[in-house]
């Protein structure tokens, strides 16, 4: 018999980790550090064997020869996976998913039928127990999550604030915050910028009218709280920030217009609409635990507050999930290189901070294990009694909503598997976790952030180790095959879920994820440490602070990096079918993969190929999807319910004419044209629909100049231009008809508005910023191009009669006023007769654009009539003689 007395070494290779000799049996090590049996030889003749027994190995001498200080340890041998656990907790959750907003009596019967067919079962023959137990188990936690979510899906139907909500009454309200509140991000609806609104989650608990008898009630609602427009009234924005600074826990008594929530199946029973015109009015300040945690929070903060812009922004929310400095960019950035799990508080966070306590995963289990535990000689159930003082610390700070409880419970996973080094309980665990938090909170079976979380962590424990192995037996070293395999297992269980709510699919995903992962450990370490030192030493936290900003820098540099190469994603369908289509994808890329292992130079060429897809060099890219055509001209970028045209100035430079509503549709249609370069960023007007997206533009890119119309309404939106001009240090400078100008081979001639022309209109009038819009001839290539902004039909009659009209016969391309809307002066259509009309506007748009009667007259004139919300993006090409349009 040949036994190896070092039995640690033989066994560390991985492919002797999970070998078919020795099954699993009760014995364990008694070893002197009691580290409470989770070590176990799995060799047959091992010394805690029989056999090792009688061959004379006694443990202390196996624990000796290792030169460990605690001993010898092995990974104990696995049997298969336990999925018992897995279809009570499945059942639960669907269960709950789909009785919450079911009326009572339909829940009722629900929970009887599960209750008597579970006692019929177990009152069923003693041959069929066994299985019997197993069904009726199963049916019990239906019965149960049925309860539960029935109660709290009644919490929306009853007491008096739906009704009041229906009838949109105005009330005096006593409620408490349940949640941070946040704010939302500014947005466009139609021709205007939506100010940014905070939200609340609370619970009301009294409510009454006017003349009316107080009602005590407990019903939970989202505080709308309307804050104005924060750039230019500095009242609102210091009302804002209080709102923003209120606490979980903490009571106040508001007056609101209460009404229901915008669509069903949403877990607020009313909508609660207030005005921050003053501070908020406090009943009750928060409990001793949420002023603890946020001082905690707002210290990070601080600590945090000198750092560059991104790692400022990512820190705290690596850290505790606080996302309020992160900008529309940089979270577009995150998602389109699937990162966004970074930016909230998940079960990784709490995993990094055990594993400082107990080491590393891989060594967890074994008397080598490193971490603060084994240094200080601590037993493995002290060390899992530390684990759950981490996890309760770690719900205060972060907050006990659900999101942060579903990340604790996940995270206790792992906790549970560094606990005992059983890897076939982690399974259980998770099912575990997965019915305890349905019962708890039904409402988390209907969350995507849930269903993405416990996909993630599934996939980790079931599909990563395999693909290791497997990448392991083909010589990739551990640590690069085990990031490899988590990070695409992770990918091919949740991109099919990812791809509903993003409705596109991540090619960078993974190679992103890997250059991140090495950094998000010190940052988050970092980010902890400097958490927990702020408030008793500042200096040091912003020291600490300071060195986790350079690992989250990183991260935001990798995602930024990502999203910005051509082929970052692809786009695909958001709906539930799309999702089964992406699913069978990835089965079949999988199976070509195990397949594509055993040839190395295939895999090669895979790669290059992906490469090429993601990068698109600009000469392939064109061969290929023969966008942009050669020779463009102008391209109408698909904007949405914008504007945003691009006029060919010369090798990688063009002139841009309004930015559009969102930075990011802006930004993607410059980057697939290449251009770099913008001599001069033309606003025709300052309607939101034409200059929110301007941040976009300027992204990457050298600038000249920013010209605009002289009549800067709406104000807000020209306070918005100028600070982004003054941002990157642009020139801001007013156009007024008369002025010619040439970049490259493109010139123009602004022919409206006329310096002459009114700087002011009076307040509300939808003509006047229209009217004002800058318009120009431009010539390119032979070509006479007529761009008209958003002209309404006085300005164009107005212009039918100015000294250039001559000019504007014929021309050969139209951009057609107004996204193609029925206030057109058709007088001046017929006068303009162009060869090609091209019409800007949003797919299914609210407003009817373009009208009917538009496409009409312009098609009778021989106009052949393209619109961007049917077609995409449109590029103009050709010269004067032949003039050729193509879509993207």
């Amino acid at each position: 018999m040949n036994t190896d007395v070092t039995g640690a070494n033989r066994l560390d290779r991985p492919d002797q980790l999970d070998g078919p000799e020795g099954p699993e049996g009760p014995e364990r090590l008694a070893e002197p550090d009691g580290l409470d049996g989770c070590h176990r030889p799995d060799g047959p003749d091992g010394p805690d064997r029989p056999e090792g027994r009688r061959a004379g190995f006694p443990r202390a001498a196996v624990h000796a020869a290792s030169g460990h200080r605690l001993g010898a340890a092995h990974p104990r041998h696995e049997g298969p996976a336990d999925l018992r656990l897995v279809p009570p907790a499945l059942a639960a959750w669907a269960t709950a998913a789909l009785v919450l907003d079911v009326p009572t009596g339909w829940a009722v019967g629900v929970v009887t039928g599960a209750l008597l067919l579970a006692g019929t079962l177990l009152l069923g023959p003693v041959r069929e127990r066994s299985h019997a137990t197993a069904a009726a188990a199963l049916l019990l936690c239906v019965a149960v999550s049925a309860a539960s979510a029935a109660l709290h899906g009644a919490d929306l139907r009853r007491g008096p604030a739906p009704e009041l909500a229906r009838r949109y009454a105005t009330v005096t309200a006593e409620v408490e915050v349940t949640a941070d509140p946040r704010l939302t991000r500014p947005g466009v609806r139609g021709n205007r910028a939506v100010p940014p609104t905070v939200l609340i989650e609370a619970d009301v608990r009294r409510l009454s009218q006017a003349g009316a008898t107080e009602m005590t009630t407990r019903a939970p609602v989202l505080v709308l709280v309307d804050v104005g427009e924060e750039d230019e009234q500095p009242r609102a924005r210091t009302a804002s920030s209080r709102w923003l600074e209120l606490l979980p826990t903490t009571r106040l008594r508001v007056t609101a217009r209460l009404s229901p929530p915008r669509q069903g199946g949403d877990r607020i029973a009313a909508v609660l609409r207030v005005r921050a015109d003053r501070q908020p009015p406090l009943l009750a300040g928060p409990s001793t635990a949420q002023r603890l945690a946020g001082r905690l929070r707002a210290g990070l903060r601080e600590a945090t507050e000198d750092l560059p812009a991104d790692a400022r922004a990512l820190l705290p929310g690596l850290v505790v999930g606080d996302t309020s400095r992160v900008t529309p960019e940089l979270e577009e950035a995150f998602k389109e290189t699937d990162l966004t799990h970074t930016l909230a508080v998940s079960g990784a966070n709490f995993t990094i901070v055990l594993a400082l306590l107990l080491g590393p995963p891989g060594l967890a289990q074994r008397s080598e294990r490193r971490g603060l535990a084994p240094r200080l000689g601590l037993h493995l159930r002290t060390t899992a009694l530390l684990g759950g003082l981490l996890a309760l610390a770690f719900v205060v700070v972060c907050r006990p909503d659900p999101s942060v409880l579903r990340a604790a419970a996940c995270g206790s996973v792992a906790l549970l598997a560094l606990a005992t080094g059983r890897r076939r309980s982690l399974l259980p665990a998770l099912a575990t976790a997965v019915l305890l938090l349905v019962l708890y909170d039904p409402w988390l079976a209907r969350s995507y952030g849930f269903l993405l979380s416990v996909l993630a962590t599934g996939a980790l424990l079931t599909i990563a180790p395999r693909w290791s192995a497997a990448l392991r037996r083909r010589r990739v070293p551990p640590r690069l095959a085990e990031a490899l395999a988590a990070a695409g297992a992770a990918q091919a269980l949740c991109a099919p879920v990812v791809v509903v709510l993003s409705q596109r699919v991540s090619l960078v995903g993974v190679p992103c994820n890997l250059l991140a992962e090495f950094a998000v450990a010190p940052a988050t370490v970092l980010g902890f440490a400097a958490l927990a030192t702020a408030p008793v030493a500042m200096p040091l936290a912003e020291s600490l602070a300071w060195c986790g900003g350079w690992p989250a820098g990183w991260i935001a540099g990798i995602a930024r990096t990502g999203a910005a190469l051509p082929g970052a994603g692809v786009d695909w369908p958001g709906s539930w079918a799309g999702a089964a289509l992406l699913a069978l994808v990835t089965l079949a890329v999988s199976a070509a993969g195990r397949r594509l292992l055993r040839h190395p130079w295939w895999c090669g060429v895979c790669a290059l190929l992906l490469i090429l897809v993601v990068v698109q060099p600009p000469p392939l890219a064109r061969v290929i999807k023969g966008w942009p055509p050669p020779g463009w001209r102008m391209v109408m970028c698909d904007v949405g319910q914008g504007d945003a045209l691009v006029l060919a100035a010369g090798e990688g430079t063009a002139v841009v004419v309004d930015a559009g509503p969102d930075p990011a549709l802006i930004d993607h249609c410059l980057r697939s044209l290449g251009v770099f370069r913008i001599p001069l960023v033309l606003l025709t007007h300052f309607h939101a629909d034409h200059v929110a997206g301007l941040p976009g533009v300027l992204r990457g890119r050298s600038v000249g100049a920013i010209e605009t119309t002289a009549l800067e309404e709406p104000a807000d939106q020209a306070e918005f231009v100028r600070r982004q001009a003054a941002a990157g240090r642009i020139p801001l400078r007013h156009a007024a008809a008369g002025e010619q100008r040439r970049s490259g081979p493109l010139s123009w001639q602004v022919v409206w508005p006329p310096p002459s022309r009114p700087a002011t209109t009076a307040p509300g009038t939808e003509g006047g910023p229209n009217d004002a819009s800058v318009t120009l001839l431009v010539r390119t290539a032979g070509l006479r191009l007529l761009l008209l902004g958003d002209l309404e039909p006085p300005a164009q009659r107005e212009l039918a009669r100015a000294p250039t009209a001559a000019e504007l016969t014929g021309v050969d391309v139209l951009k057609v006023a107004h996204h193609g809307s029925a206030h057109q002066d058709f007088a001046f259509l017929r006068r303009v007769a162009p060869r090609l009309a091209l019409i800007s506007c949003g797919e299914d748009n609210t407003y009817g654009h373009p009208a009917p009667g538009t496409v009409a007259a312009l098609r009778a004139r021989g106009a052949t009539v393209l619109r961007t919300d049917r077609d995409g993006a449109l590029a103009v090409a050709g010269t004067g003689r032949e003039l050729r349009v193509a879509g993207d």
